[in-house]
């Protein structure tokens, strides 16, 4: 799986040359499983090619547990360190192939990972380490695809383990990662996890407030709980930072809600869109009617071009596409997105 494709004459070639970023390639395998689960491909086999690949190449390959950074085109290591981000995504991925596949040695796989995710990137108090070795600044956004990755556990496979892992970091977003004052959620911490303040103020990112209400709302599903008024809240806060003609979310506010980054790039709006359905799935009044708007703008704009099965991947601060290629990343972005509106609106 490449991580980019270049817009050459709009024909999608891929772009061999581009280093192979680990959590892409566990993003293409989840999404090759999950669709593949809801019969809409049949990925298995080229999922199994990933993830054979990904065990020759970027397990472990100096000896040490884990699965490096990145790999250069030839599949030789470009950046050895563990990344948490990059684990997450590994359970995400295993937990549906699992699922999907039934395969033991699959299952047995996940169980590793799981156990590396334990026991060497989780610090003494239960925080995720960013990187082995140590990086800073430490984030939120780690823990939250790792709550993702943990509520895919229990749903696919009814993870012994994963559930009360899910509720640790769960409860991390109330303790830690939101800003006592403003409610917002904040992004960049220091190593004793109080917030990084630049220019007097915090950094905002409104595409990962988004993230939780959907994140949350699957939760109290999941476990059975009543909708929290934090998944309404962090919404609210989301909206607040959308510009004014299709209600996209920009790039980067801070705590004092001004505009960082102006730019609005593809994903913040499949997890806007996932937010209001999420809503919806609660009972909220008209949030199917906004998901349904929002699905109607990024048809006319990110997914308009610039080739069949691609998307414009960004917008700068002007409206106008800031970006010459379609990275692969993306893809589960738009996927969950797909899969939530089909299972929600049948669309």
């Amino acid at each position: 799986g490449e991580n980019t494709f270049r817009m050459v004459g709009g024909s999608g070639t891929a772009d061999d040359l581009v280093l192979r970023r680990t959590r892409v390639q566990w993003r293409q395998i989840y999404v090759l499983a999950h669709a593949s689960e809801l019969g809409w491909c049949d990925g298995l086999r080229l999922a199994f090619q990933g993830l054979e690949r990904m065990l020759e190449k970027a397990w472990a390959p100096d000896g040490a547990p884990g699965f490096v950074h990145i790999l250069a085109p030839d599949g030789s290591v470009a950046e050895s360190k563990r990344d948490a981000y990059d684990h997450a995504f590994a359970v995400l991925a295993l937990s549906w192939l699992a699922r999907t596949t039934g395969d033991a040695q699959v299952r047995a796989l996940l169980d590793l990972v799981l156990a590396f995710c334990e026991e060497k990137l989780t610090d003494a108090n239960g925080y995720l380490r960013e990187a082995i070795p140590d990086e800073f600044p430490r984030r939120q956004n780690p823990h939250m695809h790792m709550l993702e990755a943990m509520i895919a556990a229990v749903e696919t496979i009814s993870h012994p383990e994963a559930a009360m892992r899910a509720t640790r970091y769960r409860r991390m977003l109330e303790k830690t990662f939101l800003d006592r004052s403003t409610g917002l959620l904040l992004e960049y911490f220091d190593a004793n996890w109080r917030p990084v303040i630049e220019d007097e103020a915090s950094v905002v990112e409104p595409g990962h407030m988004a993230e939780w209400v959907w994140l949350i709302r699957k939760y109290e599903r999941l476990f059975g709980q009543k909708a929290s008024p934090i998944g309404t809240h962090l919404l609210g806060a989301a909206l607040r930072a959308a510009e004014p003609q299709y209600g996209f979310l920009i790039d980067e506010i801070d705590s004092l809600q001004q505009v960082r980054l102006g730019s609005r790039r593809l994903w913040p709006q499949t997890e806007l869109i996932k937010a209001w359905l999420a809503q919806y799935e609660t009972g909220v009044d008209r949030a199917d009617e906004a998901a349904e708007t929002l699905i109607e703008h990024l048809m006319a704009t990110y997914l308009s071009g610039p080739f069949a099965g691609g998307w414009y991947d960004s917008y700068n601060a002007a409206g106008e596409i800031s970006i010459d290629t379609v990275p692969a990343s993306t893809l589960y972005h738009i996927f969950v997105a797909t899969a939530e509106a089909d299972r929600l609106l049948g669309k």
